[in-house]
């Protein structure tokens, strides 16, 4: 296949993309300077936030190559130590109330716990063959693993660290997604090209949607009401309405296909603003973004962005999209209410995945291919006192084949 080009059919899950190793990231001489300039980068760390002697913020990346998870302390921006763990790992996901994380191993068909106050493995669950992705509740209580090789979900009981149900879907789900209000379970199966939503409660299947090809990333509102569905086989996204049995509309009381909305080819990613009125379409193939809104399920506009976007992250005031570009190892910042671009920001080789710290003072970036972290300041003043909208403040190593990342904070006693 040739360098810069993806075969669709591995465009899956919530996971990167393959490593292009006959392309062109040569940017580890890049890495290796940013390593060294990193204790004079610590001396200039003005205008971050103060933060209390109990208070700690991590980020995982679990690392495909190494069979570890990095764990970067985001107070201090150093590693704080690397955790080994299964074979190959994949998607990760924090406990919203317990101080816990767990990592999905592909290659042996289990889930690491991590204890965050310890940055230990305290438990190994098993589930089935090859998950992928993890998602936990907004309680706290369950996670839902996508198993791609056994073609169902795992319903983890997050307290007794056990499997309480698998749940039968379409061919490799890829992805599980549970609704804000915890009465969706939503899952992308890529080989059959459909999408099963789940009633979470009673574990068993509500609706099937047919016809998205390479289903893949999934989000879902701040209301639960709708679902959207990258279909990264073809160029469209498949946009659901879920049910919600309080509604006075019968129509509502029942999962329903709304729209196929036609955007760029292969569309990867989903970027949803945190207001849920947009999303943010990442075409890997057309090197374009298409901007959805929500509420009328339309696509406002596509526009290109350059050397295949793979995901795309929002800020919390809804005013920027942040999106990796792996063909360019770069990010791409993309003012939404102006509608255009307003920097370009060198990174490491192969950006994908992308995460904010929890101030949102940062902007962390998986780069696949010269494995690494690229930390970036979302905004920062001159000694002038003019505002610079990101710039690459460090990078901070991490184990081959960076996959997913998540932060996690809390204060000890």
């Amino acid at each position: 296949m040739p360098s810069g080009q993806h075969d669709p059919a591995l465009l899956q899950f919530d996971k990167p993309f393959p490593i292009l190793r006959n392309s062109r990231y040569g940017r580890r001489s890049l890495t290796a300077l940013l390593f060294a300039l990193l204790p004079l980068a610590a001396c200039r760390r003005h205008d971050f936030p103060q933060y209390s002697p109990d208070y700690r913020e991590y980020a995982y990346v679990t690392n495909g190559g190494s069979n570890t998870v990095s764990v970067l302390d985001l107070v201090n921006l150093r590693q704080d130590r690397v955790i080994a763990i299964g074979t190959n790992p994949t998607g990760i996901a924090a406990n919203p109330v317990k101080n816990e994380v767990y990592a999905v191993n592909t290659g042996s068909n289990s889930i690491s716990v991590i204890n965050a106050e310890k940055n230990a493995v305290v438990a190994t669950i098993p589930v089935h063959k090859q998950p992928y992705f993890i998602d936990v509740d907004a309680k706290g209580d369950r996670a839902y693993v996508a198993n791609s090789g056994s073609n169902n979900i795992s319903v983890i009981n997050l307290a007794t660290r056990r499997e309480i149900a698998a749940i039968g879907t379409g061919e490799s789900p890829g992805m599980a997604r549970i609704s804000p209000d915890g009465v969706s379970l939503v899952v992308s199966n890529r080989a059959s090209g459909s999408v099963t939503v789940i009633d979470p409660h009673t574990y068993k299947v509500r609706s099937v949607f047919s016809g998205c090809p390479s289903a893949t990333h999934i989000v879902i509102l701040p209301d639960s009401s709708k679902a959207f569905i990258a279909c990264s086989g073809d160029h469209q996204v498949m946009a659901i309405g879920l049910a919600r049995p309080e509604s006075s509309s019968a129509d509502e009381r029942a999962d329903r296909l709304l729209s196929f909305l036609d955007v760029g080819q292969t569309p990867v990613h989903l970027a949803l603003k945190p207001d849920g009125g947009e999303i943010f379409v990442s075409n890997f193939d057309s090197n374009s973004i298409s901007e959805i809104a929500t509420g009328m399920n339309e696509v406002g506009g596509t526009y290109l962005i350059g050397a295949r976007p793979a995901r795309g992250i929002v800020s919390a005031d809804n005013s920027l999209l942040w999106i990796s570009k792996f063909n360019a190892d770069a990010i791409e910042v993309y003012s939404i209410d102006d509608g255009k671009r307003l920097k370009t920001i060198q990174v490491g080789g192969g950006p994908d995945a992308l995460a904010f710290s929890v101030e949102g003072h940062l902007l962390l970036v998986t780069d696949a291919c010269s494995g690494d972290v690229s930390v970036i300041r979302v905004m920062s003043r001159t000694p002038s006192g003019i505002t610079n909208t990101g710039s690459l403040f460090t990078m901070l190593p991490t184990g081959k084949r960076p996959n997913a990342i998540v932060v996690k904070a809390f204060r000890v006693s």
